[in-house]
């Protein structure tokens, strides 16, 4: 996941690696938004709150064996933020990857909003697989738990993607990790605000669904960038780039 086409030359007359990896960041995230938050929005009154962690579960760790070697598959913005700030990406990139990410998100939301539409008595405004706190909460949990959740939340798998992917880790193993980790997060996440971990996730819903989802979105933006920027601290502590050549 670490290695990507963007470190690449391009050959004959194919596009320019970045922009390959650009592409795969937008496809990534609209995948995301539509099939893991669809379970939510389409299936969560079939599945159950662990049918859907399992959903962003395995489709995380699907796309990051399919897109994980073109751009590392970073598919959230507080990834891209948490991998900039470990010096594994440069700015450009990480503003390549936002943007794509931002993108990706909306137009993941449009296809499921579509879908959604096309499901008789199926409620879309206010809720759409979106976040929130107080009596959007399932717990009624309030903003400043909200805010921490996220954090801690977003803190445990963006500390786990830098951990996976950096010289020392198990080749091949990373996207099992990934998909536990969002998982995990999710099994956790879904009762307190709905889980978001990712602002590309939380924004693109919420401006489908308007009105109180889109009022408390900032926290959903906020929040989990802030819980990666405390990772990539944390993980510049626990594996210093001298750790990667392994134990002496």
């Amino acid at each position: 996941m670490e290695t990507t086409e963007t470190e690449t030359e391009p050959e004959g007359g194919a596009a320019p690696a970045v922009s390959r990896a650009v592409v795969c960041e937008f496809l990534g995230t609209l995948l995301l938004v539509f099939f893991a938050v669809g379970s939510a929005v389409l299936a969560g009154e079939y599945i159950g709150t662990f049918g859907i962690a399992l959903a962003f579960g395995f489709t995380m760790l699907a796309l990051v064996y399919a897109l994980g070697p073109v751009s590392g598959c970073h598919i959230n913005p507080a990834v891209t933020l948490g991998m900039l700030l470990a010096r594994r990406i440069p700015p450009r990139t990480a503003v390549e990857y936002w943007i794509a990410q931002i993108v990706g998100g909306i137009a993941g939301a449009a296809l499921l909003f579509l879908v959604a539409k096309q499901v008789p008595g199926l409620q879309t405004d206010g809720a759409f697989g979106t976040n929130g706190w107080g009596d959007r909460s399932a717990v009624h949990i309030n903003l400043g738990g909200a805010f921490v959740a996220e954090m801690v939340m977003t803190f445990l798998f963006v500390y786990v993607v830098l951990s996976v992917t950096h010289a020392g880790a198990a080749a091949g193993l990373a996207g099992v990790a990934i998909g536990l980790a969002l998982a995990t997060v999710h099994l956790i996440g879904i009762p307190l605000d709905g889980t978001s971990v990712n602002p590309a996730r939380s924004l693109g819903p919420a401006l489908f669904a308007g009105g109180a989802a889109l009022t408390q979105v900032w926290l959903f933006l906020v929040a989990p960038l802030i819980g990666g920027v405390i990772a990539a601290a944390v993980h510049q502590v626990t594996h210093p780039p001298q750790a990667d050549a392994g134990p002496t």
